[in-house]
């Protein structure tokens, strides 16, 4: 958002001009400080007030409004100090003044209190953010260019110091070169009847209308992706990323506002940062690290010093921090794709595992992080873990499909770098560790137990055994799905050929995955960035996103290594050693995995269409009307887009998985 009135040549003002302006009501104690540029029109200008150093364009054009109303482009009913006002802006009704701004090309001000820098600023660069912990620790100095994963890193590695003062240092260099004591409204940008503006700057074709109140911050925006700031919004000390929008009566205070999230009708938050895509409506956050795709709709739900991503908080969900005598320092972890229901409550700290269904009050401070796919419910006081079970839930399935459809950033410029796929080395590896521990406390207490304690929570016998079957389906299920991707992608006519696509993949991906607020990535390559930073190899931002967009279009070639050297460990060979009877006995297993997993998922999206679903419908009249109005308003179970997408796609695997063998026969 730089100057684009820096190359312009300006003139001083004709005496004719001058007398022009004097009889449209301007004034000026010394119009030798007013510059032009030729052809500037004077009457465009009436009842301005001008002071200090003033540079004006040509107001030649006219603004069009959507209600119809044609108007001048000019400055009227205002006082201006120390301002750069570029072509055809339109200016009206500026209650108290303008000052020290550069106005450009085409941008409208209509109706506004004050719009001012009142001394060298950043512009809300380098506040600092106290996500996760309330009592400070996890600060994040937040910036216009920040991701979720630079966040991640320095908010949960403050143990890795030499790293994180490499990290903010540079972060405290893109700071110091965006300070000014001059501010801008981009090019094509509206603000329209809003209160007091101090230290704010406005990217291109912006939109603001209606604020109460901003203050020490960026509203970043572009023409391919503007940004919305609405009615009755009072922000203090926050970066706004492009094409974000914060309407109706929300309150921030030390915020960063992800690419494409929408914050509205009233929700507050304070020393929170919000990533891609996210939701907030009604409710309130207070020291949260929201990732990529947290919502949360609801009046009654708070979130509160936590760590979240792709997360969807019921009405009157609730967390608390406050188990201490040293102050609220406790905090949570819920791992991506978590679910809470209406009135759920969680006390932290507590780590809940990915695509969790959290139902009912839990005060055990639990860590379910090796269970993912579970229901956590509450019973006679206890958190009861159903380890697996959402695996085969159809909502499971739908949540993913629906992220990428809902992806509202716009424009090439996208700066949080998401992995939507449901399964992935970074979930399957804890279906692993899963299963193993399952496997361990069925084998220590014996098989007459009927219940097991871990980690705060109760796990019944018959959940124990299912969730173990659930992981074997989820683990085969995924490490087939990258083995026939990866044999029907490449070309092979000799065993040694095969071997060879098996070992294609980058070995940085064999170890152990994390998940970076949404970017899905080996240990090994965050290790070696990690390596780089500490090395002063990379010493800018901009080389940090490069180094993570690597990681992002690497993964395939990561997963393949990840998945052969899986399935060194199921067939308990070398990929060396691999027989074409080895892979075809692998694909049977993915087949017979693939058809359990999808007859358990059809069998869950049926319970859509059962006797239950049907209560309400068909409200005055007879059974045969209730059918006929479930089904005209949610259609039929055999004509449903998930069920029938579900099997034409097992066919299409049973076909591929045919021709696969018929392929391997061969070699």
């Amino acid at each position: 958002m730089g100057d684009q009135n820096s190359n312009v040549k300006y003139r001083k003002l004709k005496s004719e001009e001058i007398d022009v302006m004097l009889s449209r009501g301007c004034v000026c104690e010394d119009w030798s400080m007013v510059s032009v540029v030729d052809d500037f029109i004077p009457d465009r200008f009436k009842n301005v007030s001008f002071y200090g150093d003033i540079k004006l364009g040509i107001m030649e054009k006219r603004i069009d409004s959507a209600g119809g109303i044609s108007r001048k482009c000019g400055v009227y009913n205002c006082a201006l100090h120390n301002c750069t006002i570029g072509n055809n802006v339109y200016i009206r009704n500026v209650t108290n003044y303008i000052s020290n701004y550069i106005i450009e090309e085409d941008a409208v001000i209509d109706g506004i209190n004050t719009l001012e820098v009142t001394g060298p600023t950043t512009f809300g660069n380098g506040t600092l953010v106290a996500v996760i912990n309330e009592g400070g620790g996890r600060e994040v100095p937040i910036y216009d260019r920040l991701t979720a994963h630079e966040a991640y890193i320095i908010a949960l590695y403050r143990h890795k110091t030499v790293l994180l003062k490499k990290f903010t240092d540079m972060i405290d260099r893109y700071c110091d070169s965006v300070r000014s004591d001059m501010g801008l409204v981009g090019r094509a940008a509206h603000i329209s009847n809003c209160g007091h503006m101090s230290d704010v700057k406005v990217g291109p074709s912006a939109k603001i209308f209606g604020i109460k109140r901003m203050i020490n911050g960026t509203v970043n925006s572009s023409k391919a992706a503007p940004t919305t700031v609405g009615s009755g919004v009072i922000a203090d000390d926050f970066i706004m990323a492009s094409g974000c929008s914060v309407t109706d009566a929300v309150l921030i205070d030390k915020c960063f506002i992800g690419q494409g999230t929408e914050l509205s009708k009233q929700y507050s938050a304070e020393n929170s940062v919000f990533f891609a895509n996210c939701g907030g409506f009604h409710g309130e956050a207070c020291s949260i690290f929201a990732g990529p795709y947290t919502v949360t709709h609801h009046k009654s739900t708070l979130l509160i010093a936590g760590l979240y991503s792709f997360m969807n908080a019921g009405s009157g969900s609730n967390q608390s921090n406050h188990m201490y005598k040293l102050g609220p320092v406790h905090q949570g972890v819920l791992e991506r794709g978590t679910k809470t229901t209406s009135n759920s409550y969680i006390l932290f700290p507590a780590r809940i595992g990915a695509f969790t269904l959290v139902i009912g009050r839990h005060g055990a401070n639990a860590d379910t992080s090796d269970f993912p796919f579970s229901y956590l419910l509450e019973d006679d006081d206890e958190s009861v873990l159903v380890p697996g079970v959402n695996i085969k839930s159809v909502g499971t399935v739908r949540d993913s499909k629906k992220w990428p459809r809902r992806d509202l950033r716009t424009g090439s410029d996208i700066l949080d770098l998401i992995t939507f796929y449901l399964l992935t080395p970074y979930t399957v590896q804890k279906m692993i560790r899963g299963k193993t521990l399952l496997e361990k406390l069925r084998d220590e207490s014996g098989s007459a137990a009927q219940k097991y304690y871990h980690n705060g929570v109760r796990i019944t016998r018959e959940a124990l055994n299912k969730g173990i079957r659930y992981y074997e389906l989820g683990i085969t299920r995924f490490t087939g799905n990258v083995l026939v991707s990866l044999l029907q992608r490449n070309g092979y006519s000799t065993i040694e050929e095969l071997r060879d696509v098996l070992r294609s993949g980058d070995d940085r991906g064999n170890g152990p995955w994390l998940d970076l607020a949404g970017l899905i990535v080996p240990e090994a390559s965050v290790k070696e960035l990690f390596e780089k930073v500490e090395a002063g190899q990379i010493d800018n931002l901009e080389q940090i996103k490069t180094e993570f967009r690597k990681m992002h279009t690497s993964y395939s070639a990561f997963e393949t290594a990840w998945m052969y050297k899986r399935l060194e460990t199921v067939v308990g060979k070398s990929v060396n050693e691999f027989t074409s009877a080895d892979i075809s006995d692998l694909l049977d297993k993915w087949l017979m995995a693939v058809e359990r997993l999808d007859d358990m998922r059809c069998s869950d999206a049926r319970k859509e269409f059962n006797a239950t679903a049907m209560v309400g419908f068909g409200i005055d009249g007879t059974p045969e009307d209730k059918k006929k109005d479930f089904a005209a308003v949610r259609g039929e179970e055999n004509s449903n887009d998930f069920i029938t997408q579900l099997k034409d796609r097992l066919s299409l695997k049973q076909k591929t998985v045919a021709a696969l063998k018929k392929k391997l026969e061969k070699l």
